[in-house]
């Protein structure tokens, strides 16, 4: 049976999620970005931790006040904290009720130390069958890496990321930024969309383990294997093209601007406006399969050609004969983009007690409704006794767990 479908469905104001409860046993940045794609788009995330606190409250910079540095309030907003001291047996039960009333369990936590806390996939799948228990793990199971500790620059290094920068400069790099987590935090955040589609269907939940090596890999490899996809080999491994030392930002008269003159039509119009029309007959650029063979002479005549004119006159000229271009941006040049200033993606907030902040908007849109109103990032524990007494405790049952330090609310 097909579902009926309409062009105009009702909107749902709190987002596509909205109604989904997850517990969220994560830190840092991996697990949170996962949790928090969800929580943005409706979910009610529950942040578990420990009265130590998320790393993430410690790294990342400065904060206004301990606890709450900018780099956690980023990858938290949306989210209740609940502190809770796991070891104690108090502690485990209110996590166990907790997780039995729950859609969603999420973590990246090494699989040992679960099972020693009960928190594995099969005691939890014996008490809420319908639970999708989404695990990110540094390394899949099965493999001799499996159970490793991993942060995002050993994965980097390991699943070849920072050897394309060996390929390209010389010298191997990390990306700037924890790409990695990143990726598999999206990547994770949409397995679960997959299984809570799977769940409707079938009325179970399920074990989703992502690992972040096997992830990365993925993506190096169905970028630059190429060659090598074939047996034997055709050729050596990597996307020259790509990996090109001139692949980069061009210089102008008084900055950079990034170009990407690809099919024909625009490689041709970009030999016309840097005055050498003869080029579209060259037989190393005259089509794409001689220019990606020959794509570091190609390249080299970019970043040679652009130094007359400043980014905003050639923006315009690009533009204006269809190739693409775009200005490039500083890291403080895209906090006042213009577009994105444009479009609302950066606003100003009141924290409750962080003072005024920046925010980021939703980066997808959805026709159904979006999340409308943010939830600040929490302190630590600050939601403890609110989420306990939503999710059934009593008031004794409340005042025990505090008075065994099993749970905690700091303020």
């Amino acid at each position: 049976m097909t579902e009926t479908r309409t062009s105009n469905p009702k909107k749902i104001s709190r987002g596509p999620l909205d109604g989904v409860v997850i517990i969220d046993l994560s830190s840092v940045v991996v697990g949170p970005v996962c949790s928090l794609t969800l929580a943005d788009h409706g979910a009610q995330v529950i942040k578990i931790e420990a009265p130590s606190g998320d790393l993430m409250r410690q790294l990342g910079g400065g904060g206004r006040n301990p606890g709450m540095t900018g780099k956690f309030i980023n990858f938290n907003r949306n989210k209740k904290s609940v502190c809770i001291d796991l070891k104690s047996p108090t502690g485990k039960e209110v996590m166990l009720r907790l997780i039995s009333q729950a859609d969603i369990f999420i973590t990246n936590i090494r699989p040992d130390a679960l099972e020693k806390l009960g928190l594995d996939w099969v005691s939890l799948h014996e008490s809420n069958p319908q639970l999708i228990y989404c695990q990110m793990l540094a390394f899949g199971r099965g493999g001799q890496y499996f159970n490793r500790p991993a942060y995002d620059t050993v994965i980097q290094s390991s699943a070849g990321v920072a050897a394309t920068f060996e390929k390209s400069s010389g010298e191997p790099r990390f990306v700037p930024l924890v790409m990695t987590d990143h990726i598999t935090g999206l990547v994770s955040a949409q397995a679960i969309g997959f299984a809570l589609y799977r769940r409707t269907r079938v009325g179970q939940g399920e074990l989703i383990e992502i690992p972040m090596f096997e992830t990365a890999a993925a993506f190096v490899l169905r970028e630059h294997m190429g060659n090598m996809t074939f047996e034997p080999a055709i050729g050596p491994i990597g996307d020259a093209r790509v990996l090109d030392k001139n692949n980069r930002p061009v210089k102008t008269m008084d900055g950079y601007i990034s170009i990407s003159p690809n099919t024909d039509a625009q490689a041709f119009a970009f030999f016309e406006v840097i005055g050498r029309p003869e080029l579209k007959d060259d037989p190393r650029f005259s089509n794409v399969a001689s220019r990606t063979k020959n794509s570091e002479a190609y390249y080299l005549l970019r970043s040679n050609s652009l130094a007359n004119k400043t980014s905003a006159e050639w923006i315009v000229i690009f533009e204006k004969n269809d190739i693409p271009c775009m200005r490039y941006n500083s890291l403080e040049d895209l906090m006042i983009d213009p577009h994105l200033q444009e479009v609302g993606f950066i606003s100003e907030a009141e924290h409750p007690s962080e003072g005024m902040i920046k925010q980021l908007g939703l980066t997808n849109q959805f026709s159904g409704g979006v999340r409308t109103e943010f939830l600040p990032a929490p302190r630590l524990g600050e939601n403890t006794l609110e989420i306990m007494q939503e999710f059934g405790f009593t008031a004794e049952e409340i005042e025990t767990a505090v008075e065994q330090k099993a749970v905690f609310k700091f303020v």
